[in-house]
């Protein structure tokens, strides 16, 4: 299996975690916003939402910069490729094992059909 940074996905994951987090990024990606539009839009302090903007930060899939006294967001470069392709494995894995329970269940049903067509007779 690939190897993934466990830093990274660690970060990432425990970022999109939260639904307010999941919220920002998606208002980023129609476009940048203050701290304190963002504040506003998701009805919190501005104390909270600079912990949800560093979280999101530290994950490297927002960026900050400080102009005067606003410190407008935008979306990080980070693409979560990383975390992709390791849900993708994951999901090639379980895709696997459901594909193997379908055949026993398939067998199964043959079986129940041939013994319920030899007993009717």
């Amino acid at each position: 299996m690939v190897q993934y940074s466990k830093t990274h996905l660690d970060a990432s994951f425990a970022a999109l975690s939260d639904a307010t987090r999941r919220g920002v990024l998606e208002q980023l990606g129609r476009a940048d916003a203050s701290i304190t539009d963002l504040a506003e839009k998701f009805h919190m302090t501005l104390t909270g939402m600079k912990k949800h903007v560093g979280v999101l930060e530290q994950a490297g899939l927002v960026t900050t910069r400080k102009v005067g006294r606003v410190r407008t967001c935008k979306l990080g470069l980070r693409r979560l490729e990383e975390e992709t392709a390791w849900m993708e494995s994951y999901r090639r894995l379980w895709d696997a094992r459901f594909d193997e329970l379908d055949k026993v269940v398939e067998e199964l049903k043959r079986k129940e059909e041939v013994d319920g067509t030899t007993q009717g007779k």
